[in-house]
């Protein structure tokens, strides 16, 4: 398959929050130290960090013995449950603070941000234990619907919380927002061919996090938890939003797992928006397309924590 000529599918806004990005986590990063690859991602982060909104108080506090940053406005019922991206290896509460904040301030929803274990340290199913800790302590700790919402790695988990919670916490989950999320999908065909090297991730990128995920271990195989569209059952599932960047070599699972929930009779839309790369939400103020690739985001939070789906 040819190589898709970015010159042309990303334009010049973009390519200025590439070029921005890359000289502060460049795109060798995965060859770095662990350590070394925390540190490159959290100076860049600091690097596009935006101001808090006004109006939305923040505190810290553990839920299910998993740290937390919970952001709240006044008057809300519904809760978000946000997970980070970061490949399960990087990123934390600080790295996507400002990204919850506008997100609690735009949708008028709490949001919690999840601090999960990342690997090394914790390798597969601990991350998703810390995941589904939270959850299940948030949603004894609050009486309102919640949403779940994850970006890349956050989106995997966010999902598997989904699937998992049936039977377990139902009712409670109104919706699930999924930002270029990996979920499994299969690697020999769409996006992952066609982007394997697109700018900010390519398939090598993945197979680093991959390993790293797992301990080196085998992929668990038909497990959710680790891969929710090896699920064998997609029904039940809350009324889903998938957003993804065209230039992602993980766009094509949003099309994936939208045709799955359809196809099992529940309702869910995905969204490919042009010229983007992964990790676009960090250029939504550099950006009108990232702007977009936001508000889309923020429209879909706000629709499914109403109630309303106008998709």
């Amino acid at each position: 398959m040819n190589e898709p000529d970015y010159r042309r599918l990303i334009d010049a806004e973009m390519w200025a929050y590439i070029e921005r990005y890359d000289a502060s986590y460049p795109p060798d990063a995965v060859d770095l130290p662990i350590e070394g690859q925390r540190d490159v991602y959290d100076a860049m982060c600091k690097i596009f960090h935006q101001p808090r909104p006004s109006g939305v108080a923040v505190s810290d506090r553990a839920f299910g013995g998993v740290p937390c940053r919970v952001y709240e406005v006044a008057g809300s019922d519904v809760t978000v449950v946000y997970y980070h991206g970061g490949g399960f290896v990087v990123g934390g509460l600080e790295s996507h603070d400002d990204i919850c904040a506008e997100i609690a301030a735009r949708t008028g929803f709490d949001v919690i941000s999840v601090d999960y274990g990342l690997a090394p340290e914790v390798t597969f199913p601990g991350c998703f234990d810390d995941a589904w800790a939270a959850f299940d302590a948030i949603a004894t700790d609050r009486s309102g619907d919640i949403v779940l919402a994850g970006d890349s790695a956050g989106g995997n988990l966010a999902a598997a919380v989904a699937h998992h919670a049936r039977g377990r916490v139902d009712g409670r989950v109104t919706g699930q927002v999924l930002i270029y999320p990996g979920l499994g999908g299969d690697t020999t065909k769409g996006s992952y061919l066609k982007h394997a090297n697109a700018p900010h991730l390519t398939m090598a990128d993945l197979a680093f996090y991959r390993t790293v995920r797992i301990g080196g271990a085998e992929p668990p195989e038909d497990d959710p938890r680790y891969a929710p569209l090896s699920d064998s059952d997609f029904s039940g599932l809350p009324p889903t939003v998938v957003v993804t960047a065209e230039c992602d070599p993980l766009a094509s699972d949003g099309e994936s797992y939208r045709d799955a929930v359809m196809l099992a009779g529940g309702n869910a839309v995905w969204f490919n928006e042009p010229g983007l790369v992964h990790a676009c939400l960090r250029a939504r103020n550099m950006s009108k397309r990232a702007a977009v690739f936001f508000d889309r985001v923020i429209d879909g939070i706000a629709n499914v924590g109403q109630g309303r789906w106008p998709y």
